[in-house]
């Protein structure tokens, strides 16, 4: 056993929290499919990280890239509640509460990105394996991303005020948020709305929302308690609870 995985069971071990499987990889094609290979074993807590993934995805089977330097972690979530849309409310919420992130100014941009006023630094990827178990995947930009591989704005936690870290804590940090949000879930999630919207990007502004029957344009009220988001459209407030938000463009 290597020097860091060490370092991270001892952590992990303090918080009561030392998973079944405990993997830290060099590289690997995506620590959301190793977590899923692993949990059809039978398995019902493991943590896999990588330093590099060759084929790391995000929403949408939508490319994640996923340079060396950054963290890129999976786990396996348990639920008393069936899981729904709320789970990676909860999630985003638990990771910004992280005590090496609680210092920095950071929002969460509906539904699963990890977002700033420079733009994306990580998201969240929840694969459910069944009503009650889904593999959560997060990647956290901790360095600069290279700009010619990105089509949309983005920072990292480096540039957003992180001067020093240590990369054993923050995924243990990351791990022990996700599984705190899991309990914060089964238990109701209770006044997610006020948690959520104090945090919310592009709360009050104008956005473009698009979803299945098209594309509302309006004022971003934040979201409801149930998950869904609120459009405010002339003195007209709809909901969703499926689709893209963005800011609307100024042109």
């Amino acid at each position: 056993m290597d020097l860091e995985t060490r370092q991270l069971q001892h952590i992990l071990t303090e918080a009561n929290q030392l998973p079944e499987v405990l993997l830290l990889k060099p590289v690997t094609t995506s620590t959301n499919d190793d977590v899923r290979e692993i949990a059809l074993k039978g398995i019902q807590q493991v943590l896999v990280t990588s330093i590099r993934q060759t084929q790391g995805r995000g929403q949408r089977q939508n490319q994640w890239v996923s340079p060396e330097g950054n963290i890129y972690l999976s786990t396996l979530l348990n639920t008393q509640t069936p899981i729904d849309g709320r789970l990676a409310l909860e999630i985003a919420l638990n990771i910004l509460q992280m005590p090496s992130l609680e210092h920095l100014n950071l929002q969460i941009k509906w539904p699963n990105d990890l977002y700033s006023t420079q733009g994306k630094w990580g998201g969240i990827l929840v694969e459910p394996l069944n009503a009650h178990q889904a593999v959560v995947g997060v990647g956290l930009n901790v360095l600069p991303l290279p700009k010619q591989d990105i089509d949309q704005a983005t920072s990292s936690l480096t540039e957003l005020g992180l001067s020093e870290f240590n990369r054993i804590q923050l995924t243990a940090e990351l791990y022990l948020a996700i599984q705190q949000a899991g309990e914060w879930f089964s238990h109701g999630c209770t006044n997610l709305a006020a948690r959520f919207n104090h945090y919310a990007a592009f709360k009050n502004q104008m956005v473009e929302f698009e979803h299945l029957q098209g594309l509302t344009t309006g004022t971003f009220l934040g979201i409801r308690n149930d998950g869904a988001i609120e459009i405010q459209q002339q003195g007209e407030v709809q909901h969703f609870f499926q689709g893209r938000l963005r800011l609307k463009s100024k042109a």
